[in-house]
């Protein structure tokens, strides 16, 4: 039995995290963290939880981290590179949900995130959580950088064109939409019902921080630089992720084949039938990305993939259990196989 952490309870992959956990037999929740919960009851806060965990927050200076094999960062942006150092010399290796690890450059992340980094000799030995990418890695690692939600999305629809150096020349666009809950659980005014509802809005059309990243994954893909141009969008939901991704692909090139040749033997990546259109709802609380693939015009280089998760699991809690199945050596499905919730 794998005894592990979780610092940062309180947020949607928080709750996330432990309701997936929940069906995994092989791992036990040692802590969840909250500052601001501390003491209460984690199915207090999250009645779904109810006859699940029966754990109370802890403070996090107060946490045994080092009774744990795996602690997960369910933390913001900044917090886990305070504590890294220390749980890796003790020993525990450690899942970082957060964006403190994915970028290698330590200049690009604080220019993108607004502050030094704070252990930036780790960033090279962090593994990029993408299992279709770096299973073999992540299996081996020490430290994992869990991917962001649109960059998951993003990188895999991308990725088979890339790695058979089938796009050609054109520029690679990827236009995102996500509901509301990729904004995480603290209050804002943007993104009340009042606000939101009825309403689809562009944001960060300048540069999103989520671009560098999608970018660095999609070269590793590549083997060399890759330039995107990425709008995200947030839509009047709750869950999901939809890319329309844009490409140009000789057209000689048999777009389905190298997608489900490329995903076959990947137990959370659908390749669906020419033709189809996934939507955000198939995937509602599992731990999968759907994709389809189109060819506007037989006789055009343009190629359109669709690609839809669930920002909280395949982009965020679901991904993350898949990398502690691969550090553990479990089977890589272990507490993932479960299907969307419909309606």
């Amino acid at each position: 039995m794998v005894r592990i952490g979780i610092v940062g309870g309180t947020g949607y992959t928080g709750v996330e995290l432990l309701r997936l956990l929940s069906n995994h037999t092989r791992v036990e929740v040692g802590f969840v963290t909250s500052r601001g919960a501390a003491g209460t009851r984690v199915d207090a806060a999250f009645p779904n939880l109810r006859g699940f965990c029966d754990l109370e927050f802890v403070d996090p200076g107060r946490a045994p981290y080092r009774t744990c094999d795996v602690v997960f960062f369910a933390t913001p942006n900044g917090t886990a590179m305070q504590q890294v150092p220390e749980l890796l010399n003790a020993g525990v290796r450690v899942i970082d949900v957060s964006a403190d690890f994915r970028l290698r450059d330590a200049a690009l992340w604080a220019r993108w995130y607004g502050q030094a980094h704070a252990c930036a000799e780790y960033l090279d030995e962090a593994v990029y959580g993408l299992p279709e990418l770096h299973r073999g890695a992540i299996r081996d690692a020490r430290l994992v950088a869990n991917p962001g939600c649109y960059p998951t999305a993003v990188t895999l629809g991308f990725l088979p064109l890339l790695e058979a150096r089938g796009a050609g020349s054109g520029p690679l666009i990827a236009d995102a939409k996500s509901g509301a809950t990729g904004a995480g659980r603290n209050a804002r005014v943007d993104t009340l019902l009042a606000e939101q509802g009825d309403n689809l809005r562009a944001y960060a059309a300048s540069g999103h921080r989520h671009l560098p990243e999608i970018r660095q994954a999609l070269t590793d893909g590549a083997g060399e630089a890759i330039d995107l141009t990425f709008v995200p969008h947030l839509v009047p939901q709750v869950r999901g992720i939809h890319a329309t991704l844009y490409a140009e692909l000789a057209p000689d090139v048999d777009a389905q084949y190298l997608f489900e040749n490329r995903f076959r033997d990947e137990a959370f990546v659908d390749v669906m039938p020419a033709g189809s259109h996934p939507q955000t709802r198939s995937v509602r609380g599992a731990n999968v990305c759907r994709l389809a693939v189109h060819r506007p015009d037989p006789g055009s280089p343009r190629v359109v993939v669709l690609a839809v998760i669930d920002n909280l699991v395949k982009g965020a809690a679901g991904q993350a259990i898949q990398n502690l199945n691969l550090m553990c050596g479990f089977e890589e499905q272990a507490g993932l196989v479960v299907p969307g919730l419909l309606p």
